[in-house]
C-alpha cells in the first residue's frame, strides 16, 4: 500500500538533490536570507488565488509555499540545526498543547476564551526564555505591511486596556474609513510621500508611547 507521506518524502528528496553538488546552481547559491522575500511573495499569490476562488491556482500556490518551507528546512538540515520532521513535530505538539479544550478536559464557552487560553499558554511556554514576551504589545512582526501592523498593535493595545478606542465604540462607518484610508494614501502620493512609510513611522511612535503607559501602570513584568 502506498504510504500517505510518500509525496512529502519525494519532495524532500527532490529538494536535497537540487542542493547537492550535482544539483541546480541557483538552488545551491541560496540561503535563508536570499529566500526570505520569496515566502512573502508566495503568500500574496496564494491570497489572490483564494480570493478568486480558483482551486487550481490555490493548489499550485500552496505547493509553492510548501516549497519555501522545504527549502528552508533543507538549508537548516545542512547546518545541523533542524529538519522538516522536527518542524512538523513541533507544530503538531504546539497545536495539541494550545488546544486543551480539544485534546484535554478544559471547557470553553466561546472563541474569546479560546484566544485567551492560547495567549496564556503561549506566554507560559516562552516564560524564562529569550523569546519571552513580557509586554502585552510584544509579538507583532516588524516586517508586516504598515496597515496590518497598525491593526495588530491596536488590537493588542485594546485587549490590554491601553487603547483609547474601545471595541464597538461608535465612529466612522466602514465605507468612510475605507475612503479615508484611500484619500490619505492619495494625498501622500501627490506630495511625493509614502503612505506606507508614514504609517509605519506613526505606528512606531504610538507603540513607544503605549509601552511607556504600560510600564507606568506597572503592568509590564520584567523577566529575570
Amino acid at each position: 500500500m502506498k504510504k500517505k507521506n510518500s509525496a512529502i518524502n519525494n519532495l524532500l528528496k527532490v529538494m536535497a538533490k537540487l542542493r547537492s553538488p550535482a544539483g541546480c546552481p541557483w538552488d545551491r547559491e541560496q540561503n535563508h536570507m536570499t529566500l526570505r522575500y520569496h515566502a512573502v511573495e508566495e503568500v500574496y499569490e496564494l491570497m489572490d488565488a483564494i480570493e478568486a476562488g480558483d482551486d487550481h491556482e490555490m493548489q499550485e500556490e500552496l505547493g509553492d509555499l510548501l516549497l519555501q518551507v522545504v527549502f528552508h528546512c533543507q538549508l537548516a538540515r545542512e547546518r545541523g540545526a533542524f529538519d522538516f520532521d522536527k518542524v512538523a513535530r513541533h507544530i503538531t505538539d504546539k497545536l495539541i498543547r494550545r488546544h486543551p479544550h480539544v485534546f484535554g478536559d478544559l471547557k470553553v464557552k466561546d472563541v474569546d476564551q479560546v484566544w485567551a487560553n492560547w495567549e496564556r499558554i503561549k506566554k507560559a511556554e516562552k516564560h524564562g526564555t529569550r523569546h519571552a514576551r513580557p509586554s502585552a504589545l510584544d509579538g507583532v512582526p516588524r516586517h508586516l505591511p504598515a496597515l496590518l501592523r497598525a491593526e495588530k498593535l491596536a488590537k493588542k493595545a485594546r485587549q490590554a486596556g491601553l487603547s483609547i478606542v474601545k471595541k464597538g465604540e461608535s465612529g466612522p462607518k466602514k465605507s468612510q474609513i475605507g475612503r479615508a484610508l484611500f484619500d490619505a494614501a492619495a494625498y501622500a502620493q501627490a506630495r511625493g510621500w509614502s503612505a506606507e512609510e508614514l504609517l509605519r513611522e506613526a505606528t512606531g511612535k504610538i507603540e513607544r508611547e503605549l509601552r511607556r503607559r504600560e510600564l507606568s501602570r506597572g503592568w509590564l513584568r520584567v523577566e529575570s
